[in-house]
Protein backbone atom coordinates (compact mmCIF):
# COMPACT_ATOMS: atom_id res chain seq x y z
CA UNK A 1 0.00 0.00 0.00
CA UNK A 2 3.13 2.44 0.96
CA UNK A 3 4.45 1.98 -2.35
CA UNK A 4 0.99 2.53 -4.38
CA UNK A 5 0.80 5.80 -2.15
CA UNK A 6 4.75 6.77 -3.30
CA UNK A 7 3.87 5.78 -6.60
CA UNK A 8 0.60 8.27 -7.14
CA UNK A 9 2.51 10.81 -5.07
CA UNK A 10 5.31 10.90 -7.79
CA UNK A 11 3.11 11.12 -10.50
CA UNK A 12 1.10 13.96 -8.90
CA UNK A 13 3.99 15.85 -8.34
CA UNK A 14 4.84 15.08 -12.10
CA UNK A 15 1.54 16.04 -13.33
CA UNK A 16 1.39 19.40 -11.32
CA UNK A 17 4.47 20.92 -14.33
CA UNK A 18 3.18 22.61 -17.24
CA UNK A 19 5.02 21.04 -20.05
CA UNK A 20 2.67 22.97 -22.94
CA UNK A 21 5.66 23.63 -25.77
CA UNK A 22 5.59 26.07 -28.52
CA UNK A 23 3.54 25.50 -31.41
CA UNK A 24 5.85 26.85 -33.58
CA UNK A 25 9.33 27.36 -34.54
CA UNK A 26 11.64 28.17 -36.90
CA UNK A 27 14.14 26.01 -36.64
CA UNK A 28 17.02 27.63 -38.78
CA UNK A 29 16.31 30.76 -36.57
CA UNK A 30 16.64 29.07 -33.29
CA UNK A 31 20.15 27.67 -34.19
CA UNK A 32 22.90 29.72 -32.95
CA UNK A 33 24.70 30.48 -29.76
CA UNK A 34 22.03 31.11 -26.66
CA UNK A 35 23.25 32.26 -23.33
CA UNK A 36 22.69 30.44 -20.34
CA UNK A 37 20.97 33.11 -18.03
CA UNK A 38 19.85 30.88 -15.46
CA UNK A 39 18.95 26.99 -14.73
CA UNK A 40 18.13 24.75 -12.22
CA UNK A 41 21.36 23.27 -10.41
CA UNK A 42 22.47 19.38 -11.61
CA UNK A 43 25.31 17.69 -11.70
CA UNK A 44 26.06 17.61 -15.38
CA UNK A 45 26.87 21.38 -15.10
CA UNK A 46 28.18 21.43 -11.22
CA UNK A 47 30.51 24.63 -11.04
CA UNK A 48 29.78 25.57 -14.87
CA UNK A 49 29.90 29.16 -15.22
CA UNK A 50 29.52 31.27 -18.70
CA UNK A 51 27.62 28.41 -20.28
CA UNK A 52 26.61 28.93 -23.99
CA UNK A 53 24.70 26.20 -25.79
CA UNK A 54 25.27 26.46 -29.57
CA UNK A 55 22.89 24.81 -31.98
CA UNK A 56 23.62 23.97 -36.03
CA UNK A 57 21.70 22.40 -38.19
CA UNK A 58 23.44 19.33 -40.10
CA UNK A 59 22.63 18.62 -43.96
CA UNK A 60 20.50 15.95 -42.50
CA UNK A 61 18.21 17.72 -40.48
CA UNK A 62 19.43 16.76 -36.96
CA UNK A 63 21.18 19.59 -34.91
CA UNK A 64 24.61 19.61 -33.47
CA UNK A 65 24.52 20.99 -30.24
CA UNK A 66 27.88 22.07 -28.50
CA UNK A 67 27.30 22.76 -24.38
CA UNK A 68 30.72 25.13 -23.02
CA UNK A 69 31.54 26.91 -20.06
CA UNK A 70 34.11 27.82 -17.52
CA UNK A 71 34.41 25.53 -14.32
CA UNK A 72 34.46 27.42 -10.35
CA UNK A 73 35.23 31.24 -12.02
CA UNK A 74 34.68 33.08 -15.85
CA UNK A 75 38.82 32.29 -15.56
CA UNK A 76 38.54 28.93 -15.06
CA UNK A 77 39.48 26.14 -17.20
CA UNK A 78 36.85 26.11 -20.13
CA UNK A 79 34.84 22.55 -20.56
CA UNK A 80 32.53 21.45 -23.22
CA UNK A 81 30.28 18.73 -24.02
CA UNK A 82 28.88 17.66 -27.66
CA UNK A 83 25.93 16.43 -28.59
CA UNK A 84 22.75 16.02 -31.21
CA UNK A 85 19.21 17.11 -31.07
CA UNK A 86 16.15 15.95 -33.50
CA UNK A 87 12.97 17.42 -34.07
CA UNK A 88 11.37 13.52 -33.63
CA UNK A 89 7.35 14.86 -34.63
CA UNK A 90 7.27 18.04 -37.26
CA UNK A 91 3.67 18.50 -35.70
CA UNK A 92 4.97 19.01 -32.56
CA UNK A 93 8.22 21.79 -33.18
CA UNK A 94 8.53 22.64 -29.57
CA UNK A 95 9.69 19.37 -28.62
CA UNK A 96 12.65 18.30 -29.32
CA UNK A 97 14.88 15.46 -28.24
CA UNK A 98 19.14 16.05 -27.06
CA UNK A 99 21.65 13.60 -26.52
CA UNK A 100 24.87 13.92 -24.96
CA UNK A 101 25.63 10.18 -24.80
CA UNK A 102 24.96 7.58 -27.47
CA UNK A 103 21.48 7.25 -28.77
CA UNK A 104 19.89 8.30 -25.26
CA UNK A 105 18.16 11.18 -25.72
CA UNK A 106 16.05 13.22 -23.03
CA UNK A 107 12.89 15.65 -23.78
CA UNK A 108 14.17 19.57 -24.87
CA UNK A 109 10.93 21.21 -24.39
CA UNK A 110 10.90 25.07 -25.61
CA UNK A 111 8.28 26.26 -23.40
CA UNK A 112 8.42 30.00 -24.31
CA UNK A 113 10.24 32.10 -27.17
CA UNK A 114 10.27 35.60 -27.98
CA UNK A 115 8.94 36.76 -31.22
CA UNK A 116 12.72 37.79 -32.47
CA UNK A 117 14.21 34.78 -30.73
CA UNK A 118 16.35 36.66 -28.17
CA UNK A 119 14.66 34.49 -25.22
CA UNK A 120 13.96 30.89 -24.37
CA UNK A 121 12.55 29.02 -21.56
CA UNK A 122 13.09 25.51 -21.57
CA UNK A 123 11.89 22.37 -19.91
CA UNK A 124 12.07 19.04 -19.91
CA UNK A 125 9.25 15.93 -19.01
CA UNK A 126 10.76 16.11 -15.49
CA UNK A 127 10.60 19.51 -13.36
CA UNK A 128 13.54 19.15 -12.35
CA UNK A 129 15.13 20.25 -15.01
CA UNK A 130 14.61 24.51 -16.34
CA UNK A 131 16.98 26.96 -17.86
CA UNK A 132 16.28 30.68 -19.22
CA UNK A 133 18.55 31.40 -22.28
CA UNK A 134 19.12 34.71 -24.04
CA UNK A 135 20.64 35.45 -27.48
CA UNK A 136 23.36 37.88 -25.26
CA UNK A 137 25.13 37.43 -21.91
CA UNK A 138 22.59 39.55 -20.04
CA UNK A 139 19.16 39.55 -20.25
CA UNK A 140 17.07 42.62 -19.41
CA UNK A 141 15.44 41.99 -15.30
CA UNK A 142 12.11 42.86 -16.31
CA UNK A 143 12.26 40.30 -19.42
CA UNK A 144 13.82 37.94 -16.48
CA UNK A 145 11.51 38.10 -13.93
CA UNK A 146 8.86 37.69 -16.45
CA UNK A 147 9.98 34.79 -17.75
CA UNK A 148 10.68 33.01 -13.75
CA UNK A 149 6.93 34.03 -13.52
CA UNK A 150 5.72 32.04 -16.43
CA UNK A 151 7.93 29.34 -14.98
CA UNK A 152 6.09 29.18 -11.42
CA UNK A 153 2.52 29.42 -13.17
CA UNK A 154 3.60 26.01 -15.19
CA UNK A 155 4.35 24.85 -11.65
CA UNK A 156 8.17 24.99 -11.14
CA UNK A 157 9.63 25.64 -7.80
CA UNK A 158 11.87 29.07 -9.33
CA UNK A 159 13.36 29.30 -5.58
CA UNK A 160 15.80 27.01 -7.21
CA UNK A 161 17.06 28.78 -9.96
CA UNK A 162 20.64 29.62 -10.27
CA UNK A 163 21.38 32.85 -12.24
CA UNK A 164 24.96 31.89 -14.47
CA UNK A 165 27.65 34.77 -14.55
CA UNK A 166 28.39 35.29 -17.96
CA UNK A 167 31.12 37.70 -19.86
Amino acid sequence: MFLVALLFSCQSKESVIDKTTIKELDLERYMGTWYEIARFPHSFEKDLVGVTASYHLRDDGKIDVINAGYKNSLNGPYEEAKGKAKMPNPEKPGELKVAFFLFFYADYNILELADDYSYALIGSSSPKYLWILSRTPQLEETTYLQLVQEAQKRGYDTSQLIRVPQK
